[in-house]
């Protein structure tokens, strides 16, 4: 039988995961704690690889990796060529803009400047909405760029809004949700459906619904 590969993120979205495939009774082997980024799953002939989440989607658009574990946030910012097979119950969140409280975020007669690290996403999101914008890419403490004058508006990832309040900043507008997806790659897919589609199967059990409900 083809072993199946499967990318889980580290982070709190990789501990979720694991609790969820230990449910499922795969993946016991898996030990956040270690440094191993590699672990094989003898029973099951399922082998775990540790990713940073930005790299999931790639190890699985490329096949390096069959199935993985990724927040929809990376999904629309890559724009890789993969399969969203189910959503997950967790690592829900929203992307936003935020800034401060009397900010406007439209205004066609100039241009927005915008601090994020979702670029496409910021780029296709007010380019839909027909607002002209100029964006700094900033890799952390995106908060800082309004409050310090670098820009009008961020776009960024919000779980509790906790940071943007702390910083004089808020939610000025949810752009889409977020969670967890599972995402395949197309090859794998039609070659290991079978042992994919069990595992799905087994996850909605665990999770007590329907896909993708």
């Amino acid at each position: 039988m083809d072993k199946l590969r499967i990318a889980i993120p580290k982070g709190r979205i990789g501990e979720d995961t694991v609790e969820l495939f230990n449910k499922i009774e795969i993946g016991k082997s898996v030990d956040l704690k270690s440094r191993k980024l590699v672990f094989y799953d003898e029973e099951n002939n399922i082998e775990f690889v540790l990713l940073k989440n930005a790299d999931v989607i790639t190890y699985v658009e490329n096949g390096v990796a069959d199935i993985g574990i990724v927040g929809k946030d990376m999904i629309i910012e890559s724009k890789k060529d993969v399969y969203e097979l189910h959503n997950l119950k967790f690592g829900k969140c929203d992307m936003c803009i935020a800034g401060k409280e009397d900010k406007e975020i439209y205004n066609r007669d100039s241009v927005i400047k915008v601090a994020t690290k979702f670029t496409n996403s910021a780029k296709d999101y007010f380019n839909d909405k027909g607002q002209e914008i100029s964006i700094i890419k900033l890799n952390g403490s995106v908060e800082l760029a309004p409050v310090l004058g670098l820009t009008d508006v961020i776009v960024d990832i919000v779980e509790t809004g906790t940071t943007l309040k702390a910083n004089g900043l808020k939610v000025l507008e949810k752009m889409y949700p977020i969670n967890s997806m599972l995402i395949c790659n197309k090859i794998s897919y039609r070659f290991k459906y079978k042992k994919i589609n069990r595992i799905i199967n087994k996850i909605i059990q665990a999770e007590g619904g329907n896909k993708d409900d």
